[in-house]
């Protein structure tokens, strides 16, 4: 069986899934990414777009760009598509920004997924295989709400994901993942309106600067942390563009501006999680 042959049985597959699956309707958790979006069209495809409903959270935490793209996808695909707006920051367990700071988050958008779900109503999101090796802790607010993730079940990885989307024409197969601008601030410092502006208008500098497809500026303070893929790191590698991009990330509020040499890796924030980080004012005690 040759590879594209593989890909389209597990799209049959998943189509199969919402056939055995979903009773009533299909109310899909839709970011903009081409897992949800995949998600979506399988859920069309299978059991008509009719029964089918697309939900997006508008909030300060979340890129327009993806709310747009979920808007897109779903007009593609006849689906209806609900828009929900939100506000992470007033929640204080959220601001505290947690390790579990995503558990909060989900919770909120379960809730409201939860009140226009109908007796026979099925929930999914766009979880995927490769996404249970990560640190996940929105996860446990899916199991409270028993909203199901059909791409994990099915053992969809990533690659395979973006390559069926490929194959059946969703415009955003190779759309570069994003994940929430609170995902740059430091566990443990406080979530604020201000961050999340700031970051936003960095990540728009250097990918307007630097022509990059993907960028995060993790907001560290004083010090902004520039990471984008290694494939696409010789695009800094010019003087006017990174005095460009230092001049306008000083004007943001921010002293030091560096670019992170291990490059854009999903999850990067995690690192400290799993070792143990000793405060600079704690320096001067190790060894005693």
């Amino acid at each position: 069986m040759s590879y594209n042959d593989m890909l389209k049985r597990k799209l049959e597959s998943l189509k199969e899934w919402f056939h055995n699956n979903c009773r009533g309707r299909a109310i899909v958790a839709v970011s903009g990414g081409v897992d949800s979006s995949l998600v979506l069209y399988a859920a069309a495809s299978s059991i008509g777009p009719e029964r089918v409903l697309a939900v997006t959270t508008k909030s300060p935490i979340n890129l327009e760009e993806d709310t747009a793209w979920a808007e897109k996808i779903s007009s593609l695909l006849g689906v209806r598509h609900l828009e929900l707006e939100t506000d992470e920051l007033k929640d204080p367990n959220f601001v505290k920004n947690p390790p579990n700071r995503c558990y909060f988050c989900k919770m909120n958008l379960y809730e409201l997924m939860e009140r226009i779900r109908g007796e026979n109503d099925l929930m999914v999101d766009g979880l995927n295989a490769s996404d249970l090796k990560s640190h996940r802790p929105g996860f446990y607010a899916k199991k409270k709400y028993n909203v199901r993730s059909p791409l994990a079940e099915l053992g969809l990885t990533k690659e395979e994901i973006r390559q069926i989307a490929k194959i059946v024409g969703l415009p955003n197969w190779d759309k570069p993942s994003e994940s929430c601008l609170a995902s740059r601030i430091p566990y443990g410092e406080e979530v604020t309106y201000s961050k999340l502006r700031v970051v936003r208008e960095a990540e728009r500098v250097v990918k307007e600067l630097a022509g990059v497809t993907q960028v995060r500026v993790r907001h560290h303070g004083v010090l902004a942390r520039i990471e984008v893929p290694k494939t696409e790191m010789r695009k800094l590698f010019n003087e006017f563009i990174i005095d460009r991009i230092a001049q306008e990330l000083s004007k943001l509020g921010f002293i030091y501006v560096t670019l992170d040499l291990q490059g854009y890796r999903s999850g990067s924030m995690d690192l400290v999680l799993s070792r143990k980080v000793i405060p600079i004012g704690e320096l001067s005690k190790v060894g005693e």
